[in-house]
């Protein structure tokens, strides 16, 4: 074991020199058999350690059996979160031993160098009116965008999808900063009525439950925008001083009340990632250029929202990503500090397969907006697509830190390492995220490919056919169930939706690049290559992991591919 190393992996804490697990600031007390047992698997993140191994390592010339090892496991699962949640960490591998499966944080344990972690909590609407949410969910993501430019170095903020799930929580703040393994929580109340918007804001210590600092606003509702950047501004100067020192932080931009009411109705339907919700996300964004036309924000939702749309499959993708690419350098020209706005672009750019430079401009956006976590996602694709699946696990295991209670981040997570064929280490990660996330369809969708690769085939169809139902009949959906059905070779189930897909075209927006996932997965490599021709006509977005993923090895051999990977960009 590394003498002088600390481990951290989501809540949790491995001091290796100490032989101390804590979660937050708490010791959890682990016997030190135990400690030499999480030691050995953090050692060997990612890889199988035999049971052997841990026996000759962990009882060192002593004759014991597989027992103590299963009772050792077993208190290190106990002190986990229990034999279920435990599974996200420790992974076991029938007859051979034990791998460690969460993202890991390695550094050197000297006095002053870890990182202090905050959790914004979603402002607590105080008004009887429902209809102000937005504006409460607003400021919650301005103040996470805000403080997490500080120092990222030393102040790390979990991003909007994990807050918002403790959105009208009774827990107790200890709890979910426990939880979550953060040292400060920040929140508030936002009351709107009689012409007027109260906000109260407060710091606590997770530690002891302590107030380290409070305030209280009353602005007029035509001040939203100063309000709401006097608020993040002064908080965050408050949380530099006590946490992240030397870093500067810039004055909230003036716009018409208007324009930020629409800027923020906007983003309140974008986060909802819906098609629908999306394309209302784009109206609302139009509406504030409309009122602000340099309202940088404005452009970044714009770009934002269509590299989506494209990304998803639910918009023919060139024409969109030049709408994207158009707002995001737009953008960009009004405010060079937008992260947003620079990760919508490389992600368009990836996608686009313009890869001179593409490097840089990732790592631009996630310095510029490092509270974004589908960025460190998007990056993880790029590496993945350069041929280097351990740095793009690494950039995607960043996300999740960012974002660890995200059904689309662990899934997304999951989705890099399928292509990177650790089929096992995905499988652990998507089944913890379909306990506390059960309702949502793309881990069920996620889990299905993975188990198509297993020879899982009835447990792929099921977890299809529900992510199908979850997803209301998207077409996405419905072709990863066709692709189950033909990988265990039900050619009729599988035609017959494949049929009812391409039927569909010209009324409904289809995947091409799907549409060929499915040929290829039953053999059919004559229908495999017309539609991936199709796909590259229509610079489908996925053709990216073209060179990865599995459903395609069988035509790994044919020369097709390799021309068809030339002129996408690769080196083949």
């Amino acid at each position: 074991m590394s003498a002088g190393s600390d481990y951290s992996f989501g809540p949790y804490r491995f001091d290796a020199k100490g032989r101390m697990l804590f979660r937050g600031g708490r010791d959890l007390k682990i016997p030190p058999k135990a400690a030499d047992t999480l030691g050995l698997l953090l050692e060997n993140a990612g890889a199988v350690v035999e049971k052997s191994q841990l026996l000759d390592a962990v009882w060192p010339r002593v004759v014991v059996g597989e027992g103590s090892l299963t009772r050792t496991i077993s208190i290190l699962r106990k002190a986990l979160g229990g034999e279920a949640a435990s599974r996200a960490y420790i992974a076991t591998v029938s007859k051979r031993g034990y791998r460690f499966v969460a993202p890991l944080d390695h550094h050197g344990s000297a006095p002053g160098e870890s990182r202090v972690m905050l959790l914004v909590l979603p402002f607590e609407n105080s008004s009887s009116a429902r209809r102000y949410d937005y504006f409460n969910d607003g400021l919650t993501e301005e103040m996470i965008a805000q403080l997490s430019r500080l120092n990222p170095e030393l102040l790390g903020v979990i991003a909007r999808t994990t807050s918002m799930m403790f959105k009208d929580t009774k827990r107790r703040v200890s709890d979910i900063g426990r939880e979550l393994g953060v040292q400060y929580v920040l929140e508030g109340t936002v009351r709107r009525g009689r012409g007027e918007v109260r906000i109260a804001a407060r710091l606590i210590q997770v530690s002891d439950e302590t107030q380290v600092w409070a305030e209280s606003y009353v602005r007029k509702p035509a001040y939203m925008l100063r309000l709401q950047g006097e608020v993040a501004t002064a908080i965050a100067k408050e949380i530099k001083i006590k946490l992240a020192p030397d870093k500067a932080i810039e004055a909230p931009r003036e716009m018409p009340a208007e324009a930020f009411e629409a800027l923020l109705r906007g983003r309140h339907f974008l986060n909802q990632r819906l098609e629908s919700t999306m394309r209302t996300s784009i109206a609302h964004f139009e509406t504030a250029l409309h009122h602000c036309p340099d309202c940088a924000s404005a452009y970044a939702g714009i770009a934002e929202a269509n590299v989506m749309l494209a990304c998803r499959g639910m918009v023919p993708a060139k024409e969109t990503f030049r709408q994207s690419a158009d707002a995001a350098r737009k953008a960009i020209e009004l405010d060079p500090m937008q992260g947003d706005a620079h990760g919508s672009l490389a992600h368009v750019r990836l996608h686009d397969w313009d890869w001179v430079g593409l490097d840089e401009q990732f790592q631009r956006a996630t310095a510029l907006a490092p509270s974004l976590p589908l960025v460190y996602y998007w990056y993880g694709e790029f590496l993945m697509s350069q041929g280097k699946p351990e740095d793009a696990i690494a950039s995607a295991a960043r996300a999740l830190k960012l974002d660890p209670l995200s059904p689309v981040v662990r899934s997304s997570f999951s989705m890099i390492l399928y292509l990177a064929r650790q089929y096992d280490r995905a499988s652990e990660i998507l089944v913890s995220t379909m306990e506390t996330s059960p309702n949502h369809f793309l881990p069920h969708m996620r889990l299905g490919l993975v188990r198509l690769q297993q020879k899982q085939f009835p447990e792929a169809i099921q977890q299809m056919k529900l992510a199908t139902r979850l997803a209301e009949e998207s077409t996405e959906s419905q072709a990863a169930l066709a692709m189950a059905y033909a990988a265990s070779g039900d050619r009729a189930n599988a035609t017959r939706i494949a049929r009812k897909l391409e039927n569909l075209r010209g009324r409904r927006y289809v995947l091409p690049y799907n549409l060929a996932k499915i040929y290829a997965a039953g053999g059919d490599r004559t229908r495999a290559f017309d539609w991936l021709e199709t796909a590259y006509e229509g610079g489908n977005p996925d053709l990216i992991e073209l060179n990865s993923e599995p459903i395609f090895d069988c035509l790994r051999t044919d020369r097709h591919l390799a021309q068809l990977m030339r002129r996408i960009g690769w080196n083949v």
